[in-house]
Order: structure tokens, then sequence, then C-alpha cells
């Protein structure tokens, strides 16, 4: 148990991140699960095992104490880091004119500086360990959407993997970017966006998993994953 592998994954608590938690458990890795919302994340932990197997720690990602504060939980509660998964993030309604400039505000923190701090606060650890960080892109950090501020955040993070992969390759480091595409989640009104059979949490968990599980000479560096119904 002691020797088993350490993930942490920002924005833990709904979504993709609880579903790589439960994915990555039983693949055998001890968690530490980040994100601001406590009282879903105590549950999550609990039932992935409680602190032998699963840590829980409140995390703003825009706020570098509190990015600190996680590494250090699984640094100093379990003694290594093995891998981090920088998931957290979310979108908001298209068009240049759709949102506020307070929303955009904290979806740029989010999505682009939260990253970034995830990226900052890890390195170490990560090198230290010859760890994996994963980062989670979007099919909209590929390709523009038209009026999507959410998009050019997501571009950013695709830039930032390929960055970060430079300034550590040679070192053991693997970097992958998840890239998903329409997944089933609460931002669509009916919680499937435009197509039968959006891709679900647990695809994405699976791409993840998949990733982790490579040999360590072998570094994915991108994953893109749409429904088989979406075009672009």
């Amino acid at each position: 148990m002691p020797t088993s592998p350490v993930l942490l994954i920002t924005g833990a608590s709904t979504g993709i991140g609880a579903a790589t938690a439960r994915a990555a458990s039983e693949a055998g890795y001890r968690l530490v699960l980040a994100a601001r919302s406590r009282e879903k994340l105590d549950q999550l932990a609990s039932d992935l095992g409680g602190p032998e197997r699963a840590l829980a720690v409140t995390c703003d990602v825009t706020s570098w104490d509190d990015q600190q504060r996680a590494v250090a939980l699984a640094t100093d509660d379990f003694g290594r880091l093995d891998a981090v998964f920088a998931n957290a993030g979310f979108g908001g309604p298209g068009g240049f004119t759709a949102s506020t400039p307070e929303a955009w505000r904290e979806m740029i923190l989010t999505n682009v500086y939260g990253a970034a701090l995830t990226v900052r606060a890890s390195l170490e650890a990560l090198r230290a360990s010859k760890g994996h960080l994963l980062l989670t892109g979007s099919v909209a950090g590929r390709r523009a959407i038209p009026g999507s501020l959410y998009s050019s955040t997501k571009w950013a993070v695709t830039g930032m993997a390929e960055s970060v992969r430079g300034e550590v390759v040679g070192s053991g480091m693997r970097v992958t970017l998840i890239e998903p595409g329409v997944v089933a989640t609460p931002f669509w009104d009916d919680n499937k966006g435009p197509f039968e059979q959006p891709l679900t949490d647990s695809d994405i968990a699976g791409a993840v998993i998949w990733a982790l599980s490579q040999p360590a000479h072998v570094d994915v560096n991108e994953i893109l994953i749409r429904p088989v119904e979406q075009a672009l």
C-alpha cells in the first residue's frame, strides 16, 4: 500500500475529475482530491477508502497557497507524488456579448492561471518522481469556436502543455493533454448537448488511465476524444 502511486486531481469533486478519481482508485492509485466543494470531496474520499487511500483538500486553483497545500498533502502524507491531473475549469455562454466581464475574469483565471499554478506547484515533485502531468484541454483548444472566450482559454492550455513538455523533456517526466469533445455534463440543459450519445465522464477517465498506464519511455502528448456524431 505505501508504495502504490499517488495522483493529485484538481476539480475532483464532480464530473471528469470525480470519474477519474474512481477509475484511478480501481487502478491502484492513492489520491489527493482537490476542489472548492469540500462536502462532495469528503464523500468521494470516503467512498474511495478514506485517509489511507484518498485525501480531500479544499483548493481554489487560483490561489497559490491552496495549490501548494494540495501538493504538500501528497508529499507529506503519502510520501510521494507520481501524477497530477490539472483538470479544474469551466465554460460559459458563447458570444462576446453573452456573458459578463466578471464571469470572463473568473473563467480565465481558473482555466489558464489555475492550470499554470498547478504546474508550478507540482513540478519539483514530479521531476523528482519522473512523474506524469496531465491537463484537461478541449476540442475547443484545437479549433477556434466563433465567439467563444472559453475556446481561447483552452487554446492557452494546449500551448501550456507543449511548453511544459519542452521544459521537462529529458527529465523522465511525461506530459499529456486530454482534449474532450462534447461530454454529458450539467453545462447542457438536457445534460447531453446536441448529440444522442455524447461522451461520458467515464470515457474521459478511461483516456486518462490509459495514458498513465503506458510504459515509462512512452510519452503520449495528446489525446483528442470526441463522440462519433461530432464532426468538428
